[in-house]
């Protein structure tokens, strides 16, 4: 199955709609039926119907019926899926929420801010998580975020190519722990923890001999089930502390 990406379309045409004026109409010349749409709207649906349903679910055919219109009208909006995935990525963007630093925080504080905020995109959009965004859409709510975010790294010791670097890093790690707190909930929405563990605890008892295994049985048994929150706060630690090692140490 292909993976969807973003910056799949026509570049030109993306751009002309990522900084297009708000209500802007469709292009001269692809005019349809006027059904009181505009590209805002369209992308307005496609949020919601992949934030309940996820990408899978997110068709063209699926998100005219959402709107009520055909789908030959919503292609007067925007050229296609590849488009339009990126259209809903910027606004996405657009609308994270960006918690203002306090005076005189320290810069592992808006670090961990940049990290808290995007954490919480992707748990409200996480159909984000699942999508490829190695070229993401040059919009104004990427630019916007990216600038944002850059301000955490800004000054405290790092050139420009390392600030982009830490914050791909930071970045790679809030996605992990985001596609991994997505997949525990999913199978815990089929079965919890603790039925699993009821199921599957005795059998493991008879297999596993403490005398093959003693670092997999001692260590299995102190953590228990998959906490997503601890995982969170300890990576999270593991990233500042080794931004913290690479800055204190640039002079030796």
């Amino acid at each position: 199955m292909t993976k969807d990406r973003s910056g799949a379309g026509d570049p030109v045409r993306t751009l002309e709609l990522l900084w297009r004026e708000p209500g802007q109409e469709p292009p001269a010349g692809r005019r349809g039926p006027r059904q009181g749409l505009t590209v805002d709207a369209v992308v307005t649906a496609a949020l919601a119907l992949a934030d309940e349903e996820g990408l899978g679910a997110l068709t063209m055919r699926a998100l005219a019926k959402r709107l009520g219109v055909t789908p030959m009208t919503l292609y007067t909006y925007v050229p296609g899926k590849a488009e339009l995935l990126d259209l809903m990525l910027d606004e996405a963007y657009a609308r994270m929420r960006r918690q203002k630093p306090d005076p005189g925080e320290s810069w592992r504080r808006r670090v961990t801010r940049v990290a808290e905020d995007n954490r919480d995109l992707l748990r409200r959009h996480p159909w984000i998580a699942d999508l490829s965004v190695t070229r993401p859409p040059l919009g104004p709510g990427v630019i916007a975020k990216y600038e944002y975010e850059l301000t955490a790294f800004d000054g405290i010791g790092l050139t420009d190519a390392e600030m982009d670097a830490a914050l791909t890093h930071l970045l790679g790690f809030v996605h992990a722990n985001a596609l991994a707190a997505a997949d525990a909930a999913a199978h815990n929405d089929r079965q919890s923890d603790e039925e699993w563990w009821a199921v599957s605890a005795p059998l493991l008892e008879r297999a596993m001999d403490p005398a093959r295994y003693p670092l997999a049985g001692r260590v299995g048994a102190a953590v228990g089930a998959y906490d997503p929150d601890a995982i969170w706060e300890f990576g999270l630690t593991c990233v500042l502390d080794g931004l913290t090692h690479r800055i204190e140490t640039r002079g030796a």
